[in-house]
Formats: structure tokens, C-alpha cells, sequence
């Protein structure tokens, strides 16, 4: 058995703004399911509090003169240990856990995941919570990656793993940034925390932690390239070595149309029929013309570039002279929800665009839809397809990151021996875009052949436990060579 100290800055259902937090949420448990000891360290948000029943002050400390407390809770619908690093002077306030009520970065974030880091350090080198010192030190995104660069400088220390979920985001400070938060010094250099003059908190992961993964293994090769390496592929190519991926898995309790909660209508491979209903209940619930003959389009995002929404949003005019209807729940950039919310009102009857983040509506469009729309420039792993095959629902997707590792193009070929599961746009461009629905669509009104592809997709497993037993199988290696 071995102990993990899991590191991440969110975790459904305690915290999410993404999949990094579906991903905190159900791998240690899976993890747990074979026989590792987990526990999960996280920043104790206003949100994550209020959402805590039994808890329990473990320790008390201070870093930059703040005082911070370490709660012991559980994760909701598991035995996961949860330890939240209380700070109220930098956790506990309104809006997201990166960004204030209007999007912007808060001023202070260097500092107040600067702390996240030091309790992990502390928790590793066994300084704060005496019953227990972990094996490995798994760490997430550029919030934690602080954590192997500083344990890099002690000679007994845990193993380290540093997982990108996505390289775009980096965690990027000004050089008094690492002056005021009083950094090693021996840590700023072009091969450490240095980056063009600039401390980088993803840099601490990439060029310290023992071995790095990414969420598939399309986009582990993909950004050894410098379209996707934003800037840091010749590191990454200097350590290609200890970089591996490992396909994100899906938490099937949550995303199953056959004992979905959220779901009055429940369906499986053999009862796909009911599938239609979600549908048409889903039409009346938002004003749209009920017709379960309509192909429903669905698309669950955050909407920024990321997502496709330029070749989008660049295709409703011709898309809407389709007979389909285009679901889109999510929040992010305002032009892009200011430009969906005017096509909305122009396209009552075949544009629905709810702006926020709801859990409940997002399960009834997978289930209601009949095809989901993700055109993504880069998509590390992506879970929404997951979900999407998981429910049925055919995702059209560009052949990037775990998109390309999941979703099998319904050529004749593919169709005729039974691999086909979904769409694969061969360009990033509106006209690609609309000649791969319309190919959808022209399958869709083949009833047999559209069952079929529907059964491909959920036939498949995507659960965590083999994601699982990759990462034991990491951890061993990395320890054995430790």
C-alpha cells in the first residue's frame, strides 16, 4: 500500500470550475479502491465550508505572517480524507477560487496558492501532522506547482508526480513576485522557476517533480510541439523521458443514464427509446418546439476560444437552416455569451443558451441530446465526450488531445466494423464544422444505423479503475527508482 498526499485546488463535489476537478473528485477514490492510502489537500474555499459536515482542526501554523489552520473532513459520498488548508485572509471571500466576481485574476493569487504549496511541503516532509508522511506527493496544474520544486531541495523527501490538465495555464508572476514570497534562491534560474524573466509556478512541476503526466496520451505528444508547448516545449522535450499520459476515466455512479438522479427518464443500451423522452420533456422545459424527431445538438462549456466558439459562432447562420436545435449551457468570455445570448433571441425555436455553471441541466441535455458539440483547438483530455458516449449522445469533435484518443469517426468503414462512436472533424474551420453535422445528420435519419453508433459509444469503458491501476504502476516505478 502505498500513502498518497493527492494535491489539487479543486474537487467536485466540494469545488468546480472544471475537469480538473471531476478528476480530483474520483481518482483517489479509485485509487483508494486498490488498495492506496489517499488523502486530498485542498484550499478551503467559502463554498467547500459550507458544503463540510463533520470536521475537525489538525494542526495550526503561519507562513508570511498569516495564520492558517488544517481542517480533517471526508469527501462528500466517499472515505477520502480531505484536508483543507484554512486561510481566511486568502480563502474565504466571494467569487471563484481563481477570479473575482468579474472574471479578473485575484491580485493576490501568487500568494495564496504560494501557502497551498508550503502546508503540501510541510505535509510531505512530515513537520505538520505527525501520524502521517506520504510515499508519493501527486500534484495538479500550476496551483501546486510549487510543491516539487521545493521539495527538490530537501534529500529525504516523498517521490513527486506533477500532472498537467491543461499547459495553457501556467501560473506566470513578475520576478518581485518571487523576491516578496521569498523564494530559494537557488530556485530562480532558467532551468527552474525563471521563465523570460518571470516566475513560473507550472515550471516548479515540469522541471522538479520525479516524473510528469498529462490526462491523455494524444496530448502528452502533442505538446512536445510548439504549437501546443506554450513556450515550455523544450523543457518538456528535455524531460520527454518521464512524461507520460494517462486517459482520464469518468465517475460512473455520477454519469450513468441508468441511474442518473438528475434524470426522470432513465435509459440504458437496451432502452434507448427512453432516451427521446428526456428529449422531448428537455424541449418544453426550454421553450423549444417539442418534436423528438429533431436532432438536438448539446454542447455543456466553458466558453472561451479553447472551445471552438469562433468556428461556432461562424456557422449558426448556415446551421440554422437545418432542421436541428442547438442546446448550449456554460459560462466564460462575455463577447462569447453576449454573441450566443443575440443569437438566442434571433433563433428562439432552434438556439437555447443557458449562461452559468448547473449541474442538473447539464446530465439532462447529455441525456436529451442526440449529438454534442465539441470543436476544441486543444483539448488535453476532455470529459464531456466521455460523458457524451456514456449517454448516447454522438460527440462531433477536431481529432486533438483526448478527443483524438476517444472518439472513433463514423466512416463507412468504421460503421461496417462497429468502432464508430461519434464524428471527427478533419479541419478547425466552419465549413468543416457543418459538413461533419450535416454528415450526422444524414445518418441520424437512418434510425438502424444511428442505434448502432449510439451502442458503439456506450459500450465503451471509460471508468477510473484502469486509469488507476496506471497511476499504482507509476507510482511503483517511481518509487522503486527513488
Amino acid at each position: 500500500m502505498n500513502k498518497i498526499l493527492y494535491i489539487s485546488s479543486e474537487a467536485f463535489p466540494l469545488i468546480k470550475t472544471g475537469g480538473l476537478a471531476d478528476v480530483a473528485g474520483s481518482l483517489p477514490t479509485a485509487l483508494t479502491k486498490q488498495s492506496q492510502d489517499v488523502r486530498l489537500l485542498l484550499p478551503a474555499y467559502p463554498e467547500v465550508l459550507s458544503k463540510i459536515r463533520k470536521n475537525k482542526k489538525v494542526s495550526t501554523t503561519s507562513y508570511y505572517n498569516l495564520s492558517v489552520e488544517i481542517i480533517e473532513t471526508r469527501l462528500p459520498g466517499s472515505n477520502i480524507i480531505v484536508w483543507l488548508v484554512d486561510c481566511p485572509a486568502l480563502f474565504n471571500r466571494p467569487g471563484g477560487p481563481y477570479t473575482d466576481k468579474h472574471g479578473q485574476a485575484w491580485h493576490d493569487n501568487a500568494l495564496r496558492f504560494a501557502v497551498f504549496c508550503h502546508v503540501a511541503v510541510d505535509i510531505a516532509l512530515n513537520k505538520l501532522l505527525s501520524n502521517w508522511q506520504p510515499d508519493v506527493v501527486h500534484c495538479n496544474d500550476w496551483q501546486a506547482g510549487l510543491v516539487p520544486a521545493l521539495l527538490s531541495l530537501h534529500r529525504k523527501r516523498p517521490a513527486t508526480v506533477f500532472t498537467i490538465h491543461n499547459l495553457a495555464y501556467q501560473g506566470i508572476f513578475d520576478q518581485q513576485t518571487f523576491v516578496d514570497l521569498h523564494l530559494p534562491e537557488e530556485l530562480w534560474h532558467i532551468n527552474g522557476l525563471e521563465f523570460y524573466g518571470q516566475l513560473s509556478f507550472i515550471k516548479g512541476g515540469l522541471a522538479y517533480a520525479d516524473k510528469i503526466t498529462t490526462v491523455s496520451p494524444s496530448y502528452a505528444r502533442e505538446i512536445l510541439q510548439p504549437e501546443f508547448g506554450y513556450s515550455l516545449d523544450g523543457l518538456l522535450n528535455s524531460r520527454s523521458k518521464h512524461l507520460s499520459g494517462i486517459l482520464n476515466g469518468i465517475d460512473e455512479k455520477h454519469w450513468n443514464p441508468g441511474t442518473d438522479k438528475y434524470l426522470e427518464h432513465k435509459y440504458n443500451r437496451r432502452s434507448l427509446n427512453k432516451k427521446s423522452i428526456n428529449k422531448t420533456e428537455l424541449q418544453q422545459q426550454l421553450s423549444l418546439p417539442v418534436d423528438a424527431s429533431t436532432m438536438m445538438i448539446g454542447m455543456v462549456s466553458r466558453l472561451v476560444q479553447q472551445k471552438g466558439l469562433d468556428i461556432i459562432l461562424q456557422s449558426l447562420a448556415t446551421l440554422f437552416t437545418l432542421p436541428v436545435q442547438l442546446v448550449i449551457l456554460g459560462t466564460g468570455e462575455t463577447h462569447y455569451e453576449l454573441q450566443l445570448s443575440e443569437w438566442a433571441q434571433r433563433q428562439p425555436d432552434q438556439l437555447k443558451v443557458v449562461i452559468g455553471y448547473n449541474e442538473p441541466l447539464a446530465h439532462r441535455i447529455e441525456a436529451a441530446s442526440d449529438v454534442y458539440l465539441m470543436p476544441s483547438t486543444f483539448e488535453p483530455c476532455g470529459l464531456n465526450q466521455l460523458y457524451s458516449l456514456r449517454y448516447g449522445n454522438l460527440p462531433v469533435v477536431t481529432p486533438v488531445g483526448g478527443l483524438a484518443d476517444t472518439v472513433t469517426d463514423a466512416s463507412e468503414e468504421n460503421i461496417k466494423n462497429d468502432t464508430a462512436n461519434g464524428f471527427v472533424i478533419n479541419e478547425q474551420s466552419p465549413a468543416a464544422l457543418l459538413s461533419t453535422i450535416q454528415r450526422a445528420l444524414t445518418l441520424y435519419q437512418q434510425p438502424e444505423i444511428w442505434r448502432q453508433l449510439q451502442i458503439n459509444a456506450m459500450s465503451a469503458d471509460f471508468s477510473w479503475q484502469a486509469s488507476a491501476r496506471r497511476y499504482i504502476s507509476l507510482y511503483q516505478q517511481i518509487l522503486e527508482a527513488h
